[in-house]
């Protein structure tokens, strides 16, 4: 299965069922809850004017956005709907995000991923990233989210 981008006309609708449904397993499990509460059909068709967003799947069935950053890209809201998880889907995306990477001439991947999810963590770490850093969120005074790059 080939990725397609996610571009107007598109079924924004569909893409945040999918991110809220991949996302659900997160609740009580970090804190602070995931920004994925706050998208919105509408908010997800504006950051697609600004980004680059990724699907597999008609509806989709996985999903990433991808944001150039000074000297790499920046690969978030990578969703995977429950019901296909453990296929490849989400490697499948994560290499793409290196082909646009290259394209793009940008030598790096990054993303982060919360302290408690450690089973993202050693997902990523399989595909070559590894951690760069952590950071906590406003009004935290502990880390709550781990940086991961891969160089390419």
């Amino acid at each position: 299965m080939q990725p397609r981008r996610a571009e107007a006309p598109f079924d924004w609708a569909a893409l945040h069922a999918l991110i809220l449904r991949a996302f659900a397993g997160m609740e009580g499990r970090i804190d602070p809850p995931s920004s994925a509460r706050n998208l919105t059909p509408e908010s997800l068709a504006a950051e697609a004017a600004r980004a680059e967003i990724w699907v597999l799947g008609a509806p989709p069935l996985a999903c990433m956005i991808l944001t150039p950053k000074p000297g790499r890209l920046y690969l978030g809201k990578l969703a995977v709907d429950p019901s296909a998880q453990g296929v490849g889907l989400g490697a499948t995306l994560v290499r793409w995000a290196e082909t646009r990477a290259r394209a793009l001439g940008l030598p790096r991947l990054e993303l982060e991923t919360r302290v408690e999810l450690v089973e993202n963590h050693a997902f990523f770490q399989h595909l070559g990233f590894s951690e760069t850093g952590r950071k906590a969120h406003a009004g935290f005074d502990r880390p709550t989210s781990i940086t991961f790059g891969k160089a390419l």
